[in-house]
Protein backbone atom coordinates (compact mmCIF):
# COMPACT_ATOMS: atom_id res chain seq x y z
CA UNK A 1 0.00 0.00 0.00
CA UNK A 2 1.41 3.35 -1.05
CA UNK A 3 2.18 5.74 1.80
CA UNK A 4 0.36 9.05 1.97
CA UNK A 5 2.26 12.31 1.86
CA UNK A 6 3.41 13.20 5.38
CA UNK A 7 2.20 16.78 5.08
CA UNK A 8 -1.19 15.50 3.93
CA UNK A 9 -1.33 13.11 6.90
CA UNK A 10 -0.88 16.02 9.30
CA UNK A 11 -3.09 18.35 7.27
CA UNK A 12 -0.32 20.95 6.83
CA UNK A 13 1.38 22.85 4.03
CA UNK A 14 5.02 22.18 3.17
CA UNK A 15 6.12 25.44 4.82
CA UNK A 16 4.55 24.54 8.19
CA UNK A 17 6.52 25.62 11.26
CA UNK A 18 7.73 23.35 14.03
CA UNK A 19 4.95 24.66 16.28
CA UNK A 20 2.38 23.86 13.56
CA UNK A 21 3.73 20.31 13.33
CA UNK A 22 3.49 19.73 17.05
CA UNK A 23 -0.01 21.19 17.28
CA UNK A 24 -1.28 19.08 14.39
CA UNK A 25 0.24 15.91 15.80
CA UNK A 26 -1.22 16.48 19.26
CA UNK A 27 -4.67 16.92 17.71
CA UNK A 28 -4.39 13.67 15.75
CA UNK A 29 -2.89 11.79 18.70
CA UNK A 30 -5.86 12.73 20.84
CA UNK A 31 -8.34 11.92 18.06
CA UNK A 32 -7.02 8.41 17.44
CA UNK A 33 -6.36 7.44 21.04
CA UNK A 34 -7.53 3.80 21.41
CA UNK A 35 -9.61 4.62 24.47
CA UNK A 36 -11.62 7.07 22.38
CA UNK A 37 -12.17 4.50 19.63
CA UNK A 38 -13.10 1.27 21.43
CA UNK A 39 -15.22 0.01 18.54
CA UNK A 40 -12.55 0.57 15.92
CA UNK A 41 -9.25 0.43 17.81
CA UNK A 42 -7.42 -1.32 14.94
CA UNK A 43 -8.01 1.44 12.40
CA UNK A 44 -7.38 4.10 15.04
CA UNK A 45 -4.05 2.48 15.90
CA UNK A 46 -2.99 2.50 12.24
CA UNK A 47 -3.90 6.15 11.85
CA UNK A 48 -2.01 6.96 15.05
CA UNK A 49 1.10 5.17 13.74
CA UNK A 50 0.79 7.01 10.45
CA UNK A 51 0.59 10.39 12.20
CA UNK A 52 3.51 9.45 14.46
CA UNK A 53 5.66 8.43 11.50
CA UNK A 54 4.89 11.68 9.71
CA UNK A 55 5.65 13.74 12.80
CA UNK A 56 8.91 11.91 13.57
CA UNK A 57 10.21 12.67 10.07
CA UNK A 58 9.03 16.25 9.70
CA UNK A 59 10.04 17.30 13.23
CA UNK A 60 13.65 16.25 12.52
CA UNK A 61 15.42 18.89 10.42
CA UNK A 62 17.68 16.44 8.57
CA UNK A 63 14.94 13.92 7.87
CA UNK A 64 12.58 16.68 6.74
CA UNK A 65 15.16 18.01 4.30
CA UNK A 66 15.68 14.51 2.89
CA UNK A 67 11.93 13.96 2.63
CA UNK A 68 11.36 17.32 0.91
CA UNK A 69 14.04 16.43 -1.66
CA UNK A 70 13.50 12.71 -2.24
CA UNK A 71 10.06 11.96 -0.79
CA UNK A 72 9.52 8.69 1.08
CA UNK A 73 12.64 7.25 -0.54
CA UNK A 74 14.71 9.83 1.32
CA UNK A 75 13.72 8.44 4.73
CA UNK A 76 13.11 4.80 3.89
CA UNK A 77 15.81 2.69 5.64
CA UNK A 78 15.71 0.15 2.79
CA UNK A 79 16.49 2.83 0.24
CA UNK A 80 20.00 3.95 -0.66
CA UNK A 81 18.94 7.51 -0.05
CA UNK A 82 17.21 6.58 3.18
CA UNK A 83 17.88 8.48 6.35
CA UNK A 84 17.43 5.50 8.63
CA UNK A 85 13.86 6.09 9.90
CA UNK A 86 12.79 3.11 11.94
CA UNK A 87 9.14 2.37 11.31
CA UNK A 88 8.89 -0.78 13.36
CA UNK A 89 8.12 0.61 16.79
CA UNK A 90 5.20 -1.03 18.57
CA UNK A 91 2.08 0.94 19.39
CA UNK A 92 2.76 0.60 23.10
CA UNK A 93 6.22 2.15 22.64
CA UNK A 94 4.77 4.97 20.59
CA UNK A 95 2.04 5.61 23.14
CA UNK A 96 4.47 5.80 26.02
CA UNK A 97 7.00 8.03 24.27
CA UNK A 98 4.59 10.44 22.66
CA UNK A 99 1.92 10.86 25.29
CA UNK A 100 4.51 11.09 28.04
CA UNK A 101 5.84 14.16 26.26
CA UNK A 102 2.46 15.64 25.37
CA UNK A 103 0.87 15.35 28.79
CA UNK A 104 3.89 16.14 30.92
CA UNK A 105 4.73 12.65 32.10
CA UNK A 106 7.60 13.86 34.24
CA UNK A 107 10.37 14.37 31.71
CA UNK A 108 11.52 13.15 28.31
CA UNK A 109 13.90 10.42 27.29
CA UNK A 110 17.14 10.56 29.16
CA UNK A 111 15.87 13.53 31.15
CA UNK A 112 15.48 13.88 34.88
CA UNK A 113 11.92 13.44 36.08
CA UNK A 114 10.54 16.19 38.27
CA UNK A 115 7.60 16.00 40.67
CA UNK A 116 5.40 18.72 42.13
CA UNK A 117 5.65 19.13 45.88
CA UNK A 118 2.84 18.04 48.18
CA UNK A 119 0.14 20.47 49.29
CA UNK A 120 0.03 21.29 53.00
CA UNK A 121 -2.91 21.96 55.32
CA UNK A 122 -2.94 24.27 58.32
CA UNK A 123 -5.94 24.54 60.68
CA UNK A 124 -6.39 28.14 61.83
CA UNK A 125 -8.68 28.88 64.78
CA UNK A 126 -10.16 32.38 64.89
CA UNK A 127 -12.41 34.33 67.23
CA UNK A 128 -15.74 35.43 65.80
CA UNK A 129 -14.62 39.05 65.92
CA UNK A 130 -11.49 38.35 63.84
CA UNK A 131 -13.46 36.25 61.38
CA UNK A 132 -16.04 39.00 60.90
CA UNK A 133 -13.63 41.94 60.68
CA UNK A 134 -10.71 40.19 59.00
CA UNK A 135 -7.19 40.01 60.36
CA UNK A 136 -3.61 39.09 59.58
CA UNK A 137 -1.98 36.25 61.49
CA UNK A 138 1.42 34.61 61.58
CA UNK A 139 1.53 30.84 61.18
CA UNK A 140 4.53 28.57 61.66
CA UNK A 141 4.50 25.38 59.62
CA UNK A 142 6.88 22.45 59.16
CA UNK A 143 7.66 21.77 55.51
CA UNK A 144 10.21 20.32 53.11
CA UNK A 145 12.32 22.88 51.25
CA UNK A 146 14.98 22.50 48.61
CA UNK A 147 18.40 21.68 49.97
CA UNK A 148 20.62 24.69 49.34
CA UNK A 149 23.82 22.66 49.74
CA UNK A 150 23.17 20.46 46.70
CA UNK A 151 20.64 22.64 44.89
CA UNK A 152 18.01 19.95 45.25
CA UNK A 153 19.90 17.30 43.28
CA UNK A 154 20.61 15.12 46.32
CA UNK A 155 24.22 14.66 45.20
CA UNK A 156 27.21 15.92 47.16
CA UNK A 157 28.36 19.37 46.10
CA UNK A 158 30.59 19.11 43.07
CA UNK A 159 29.05 15.83 41.90
CA UNK A 160 25.98 14.91 39.89
CA UNK A 161 23.47 12.05 39.99
CA UNK A 162 24.00 9.23 37.51
CA UNK A 163 21.44 8.07 34.98
CA UNK A 164 19.63 4.98 36.23
CA UNK A 165 20.87 1.97 34.31
CA UNK A 166 17.66 0.02 34.88
CA UNK A 167 15.32 2.47 33.11
CA UNK A 168 17.97 4.49 31.21
CA UNK A 169 16.72 7.67 32.81
CA UNK A 170 13.07 7.18 31.84
CA UNK A 171 11.90 6.68 35.41
CA UNK A 172 9.65 3.88 34.18
CA UNK A 173 10.17 0.38 32.85
CA UNK A 174 8.03 -1.76 30.55
CA UNK A 175 6.90 -5.26 31.37
CA UNK A 176 5.69 -7.44 28.51
CA UNK A 177 2.76 -9.64 29.49
CA UNK A 178 1.53 -11.51 26.44
CA UNK A 179 -0.08 -9.09 24.02
CA UNK A 180 0.09 -6.19 26.48
CA UNK A 181 3.05 -3.98 27.30
CA UNK A 182 2.68 -2.51 30.79
CA UNK A 183 4.57 0.50 32.07
CA UNK A 184 5.43 0.92 35.74
CA UNK A 185 7.67 3.03 37.97
CA UNK A 186 11.29 1.97 37.96
CA UNK A 187 11.93 -0.02 41.16
CA UNK A 188 15.54 1.14 41.39
CA UNK A 189 15.30 4.93 41.03
CA UNK A 190 11.64 5.13 42.12
CA UNK A 191 10.69 7.18 39.08
CA UNK A 192 13.39 9.87 39.28
CA UNK A 193 15.43 8.49 36.38
CA UNK A 194 18.64 9.07 38.31
CA UNK A 195 20.70 7.41 41.02
CA UNK A 196 22.65 9.36 43.64
CA UNK A 197 25.86 7.45 44.32
CA UNK A 198 27.53 10.17 46.41
CA UNK A 199 24.72 11.72 48.51
CA UNK A 200 24.71 15.21 49.95
CA UNK A 201 25.55 15.14 53.66
CA UNK A 202 22.96 17.80 54.45
CA UNK A 203 19.86 16.21 52.92
CA UNK A 204 21.24 12.63 52.75
CA UNK A 205 20.49 12.37 49.08
CA UNK A 206 16.84 13.43 49.25
CA UNK A 207 17.33 16.90 47.74
CA UNK A 208 15.02 18.38 50.36
CA UNK A 209 15.34 19.17 54.05
CA UNK A 210 12.71 19.70 56.75
CA UNK A 211 12.35 23.23 57.96
CA UNK A 212 9.90 25.41 59.87
CA UNK A 213 8.85 28.63 58.22
CA UNK A 214 6.69 31.50 59.42
CA UNK A 215 4.15 32.95 57.02
CA UNK A 216 1.78 35.89 57.24
CA UNK A 217 -1.79 34.93 56.36
CA UNK A 218 -4.21 37.69 55.44
CA UNK A 219 -7.70 36.63 56.52
CA UNK A 220 -10.42 38.50 54.63
CA UNK A 221 -13.43 39.88 56.49
CA UNK A 222 -16.44 37.58 56.66
CA UNK A 223 -14.79 34.16 56.59
CA UNK A 224 -16.55 31.30 58.34
CA UNK A 225 -15.77 27.78 59.50
CA UNK A 226 -15.09 25.56 56.51
CA UNK A 227 -13.58 28.31 54.37
CA UNK A 228 -9.99 27.91 53.25
CA UNK A 229 -7.30 30.28 52.09
CA UNK A 230 -4.80 29.14 49.44
CA UNK A 231 -1.19 30.30 49.59
CA UNK A 232 0.25 29.33 46.21
CA UNK A 233 3.75 27.87 46.24
CA UNK A 234 4.00 27.66 50.03
CA UNK A 235 3.68 23.87 50.22
CA UNK A 236 6.48 21.33 50.09
CA UNK A 237 9.29 21.81 47.60
CA UNK A 238 9.10 19.63 44.51
CA UNK A 239 11.48 16.76 43.84
CA UNK A 240 14.33 17.15 41.35
CA UNK A 241 13.59 20.84 40.93
CA UNK A 242 9.84 20.39 40.48
CA UNK A 243 7.41 23.18 41.41
CA UNK A 244 6.32 23.50 45.05
CA UNK A 245 2.87 22.58 46.29
CA UNK A 246 0.41 24.99 47.90
CA UNK A 247 -0.55 25.68 51.49
CA UNK A 248 -4.25 25.57 52.34
CA UNK A 249 -5.28 27.37 55.54
CA UNK A 250 -8.58 25.93 56.81
CA UNK A 251 -10.66 28.26 58.96
CA UNK A 252 -12.38 27.24 62.19
CA UNK A 253 -14.30 29.93 64.12
CA UNK A 254 -14.44 29.40 67.89
CA UNK A 255 -17.73 29.34 69.74
CA UNK A 256 -18.74 32.79 71.00
CA UNK A 257 -20.20 33.36 74.49
CA UNK A 258 -22.95 35.69 73.20
CA UNK A 259 -23.48 35.27 69.47
CA UNK A 260 -24.23 32.30 67.26
CA UNK A 261 -23.65 32.62 63.54
CA UNK A 262 -25.74 31.28 60.66
CA UNK A 263 -24.28 32.31 57.29
CA UNK A 264 -24.28 36.12 57.42
CA UNK A 265 -26.77 36.46 60.29
CA UNK A 266 -25.97 36.58 63.99
CA UNK A 267 -28.26 35.35 66.76
CA UNK A 268 -28.28 36.14 70.45
CA UNK A 269 -30.64 35.40 73.32
CA UNK A 270 -31.79 38.38 75.36
CA UNK A 271 -33.23 37.60 78.83
CA UNK A 272 -35.79 40.13 80.10
CA UNK A 273 -37.73 40.38 83.35
CA UNK A 274 -41.42 39.57 83.49
CA UNK A 275 -42.28 43.19 84.33
CA UNK A 276 -40.45 44.48 81.22
CA UNK A 277 -42.09 41.79 79.14
CA UNK A 278 -45.54 42.78 80.43
CA UNK A 279 -45.19 46.57 80.44
CA UNK A 280 -42.52 47.08 77.76
CA UNK A 281 -39.30 49.05 78.01
CA UNK A 282 -35.84 49.56 76.55
CA UNK A 283 -32.59 47.73 77.12
CA UNK A 284 -29.06 47.72 75.76
CA UNK A 285 -28.09 44.81 73.56
CA UNK A 286 -24.57 44.09 72.27
CA UNK A 287 -23.53 44.05 68.63
CA UNK A 288 -20.09 43.59 67.09
CA UNK A 289 -20.05 47.36 66.53
CA UNK A 290 -21.07 48.33 70.08
CA UNK A 291 -24.26 48.72 72.08
CA UNK A 292 -27.66 49.55 70.60
CA UNK A 293 -31.05 50.23 72.18
CA UNK A 294 -33.70 47.57 71.73
CA UNK A 295 -37.29 48.63 72.33
CA UNK A 296 -39.42 45.93 73.96
CA UNK A 297 -43.13 46.43 73.31
CA UNK A 298 -45.70 45.58 76.03
CA UNK A 299 -46.95 42.00 76.26
CA UNK A 300 -43.81 40.51 74.70
CA UNK A 301 -43.66 36.71 74.92
CA UNK A 302 -40.69 34.33 75.17
CA UNK A 303 -39.32 33.41 71.75
CA UNK A 304 -40.14 36.75 70.12
CA UNK A 305 -37.44 37.65 67.53
CA UNK A 306 -36.28 41.22 67.01
CA UNK A 307 -34.29 41.90 63.85
CA UNK A 308 -31.57 44.55 63.85
CA UNK A 309 -30.82 45.04 60.15
CA UNK A 310 -27.23 45.39 59.00
CA UNK A 311 -25.80 44.33 62.36
CA UNK A 312 -24.70 40.89 61.18
CA UNK A 313 -21.73 39.85 59.05
CA UNK A 314 -20.69 41.11 55.63
CA UNK A 315 -20.28 38.22 53.22
CA UNK A 316 -16.72 37.37 52.24
CA UNK A 317 -17.94 36.80 48.66
CA UNK A 318 -20.17 39.88 48.19
CA UNK A 319 -21.18 43.18 49.72
CA UNK A 320 -24.30 41.69 51.32
CA UNK A 321 -24.57 42.24 55.08
CA UNK A 322 -26.58 40.04 57.41
CA UNK A 323 -28.74 40.96 60.41
CA UNK A 324 -28.63 40.47 64.17
CA UNK A 325 -31.63 38.56 65.47
CA UNK A 326 -32.35 38.90 69.18
CA UNK A 327 -34.51 36.18 70.71
CA UNK A 328 -36.32 37.23 73.89
CA UNK A 329 -36.44 34.88 76.86
CA UNK A 330 -38.75 36.03 79.68
CA UNK A 331 -37.04 35.19 82.96
CA UNK A 332 -38.96 33.90 85.98
CA UNK A 333 -37.79 35.64 89.16
CA UNK A 334 -35.96 33.49 91.73
CA UNK A 335 -35.07 33.79 95.44
CA UNK A 336 -38.19 35.79 96.24
CA UNK A 337 -38.77 37.37 99.63
CA UNK A 338 -41.96 36.68 101.57
CA UNK A 339 -43.40 40.07 100.61
CA UNK A 340 -42.60 39.49 96.91
CA UNK A 341 -44.34 36.11 97.04
CA UNK A 342 -47.38 37.73 98.64
CA UNK A 343 -47.51 40.39 95.93
CA UNK A 344 -47.23 37.76 93.18
CA UNK A 345 -50.02 35.73 94.76
CA UNK A 346 -52.22 38.82 94.84
CA UNK A 347 -51.31 39.52 91.20
CA UNK A 348 -52.05 35.92 90.25
CA UNK A 349 -55.52 36.17 91.75
CA UNK A 350 -56.30 39.25 89.72
CA UNK A 351 -54.90 37.70 86.53
CA UNK A 352 -57.11 34.64 86.89
CA UNK A 353 -60.04 36.82 85.96
CA UNK A 354 -60.34 37.99 82.37
CA UNK A 355 -58.15 37.21 79.35
CA UNK A 356 -54.74 38.18 80.70
CA UNK A 357 -53.17 34.83 79.86
CA UNK A 358 -54.52 33.91 76.40
CA UNK A 359 -51.99 31.20 75.60
CA UNK A 360 -52.56 29.44 78.92
CA UNK A 361 -56.33 29.63 78.54
CA UNK A 362 -56.14 28.32 74.98
CA UNK A 363 -53.87 25.48 76.04
CA UNK A 364 -56.15 24.49 78.94
CA UNK A 365 -59.16 24.50 76.62
CA UNK A 366 -57.25 22.21 74.25
CA UNK A 367 -56.36 19.81 77.04
CA UNK A 368 -59.96 19.69 78.24
CA UNK A 369 -61.20 18.89 74.73
CA UNK A 370 -58.52 16.20 74.36
CA UNK A 371 -59.68 14.39 77.51
CA UNK A 372 -63.32 14.68 76.42
CA UNK A 373 -62.53 13.18 73.01
CA UNK A 374 -60.58 10.37 74.64
CA UNK A 375 -63.43 9.88 77.16
CA UNK A 376 -61.02 9.89 80.07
Amino acid sequence: MEKRDYYEVLGLSRNASEADLKKAFKRLAMKYHPDRNPEDSGEAEEKFKEAKEAYDVLSDAQKRAAYDQFGHAGVDPSSAAGGGFGGGASFSDIFGDVFGDIFGGGGGRGGERVYRGADLRYNLELSLEDAVRGTSVKVRIPTLVRCEECGGSGARKGTSPNTCSTCNGHGQVRMQQGFFSLQQTCPRCHGSGQIVTDPCTTCRGHGRVEEHKTLSVKVPAGVDSGDRIRLAGEGEAGENGGPPGDLYVHIHVKEHPIFARDANDLYCEVPIGMVTAALGGELDVPTLDGRVKLKIPPETQTGKLFRLRGKGVQSVRSSAVGDLLCRVAVETPVKLTRRQKELLEELGETLSEGSHRPRESSWLDGVKKFFEDMKL
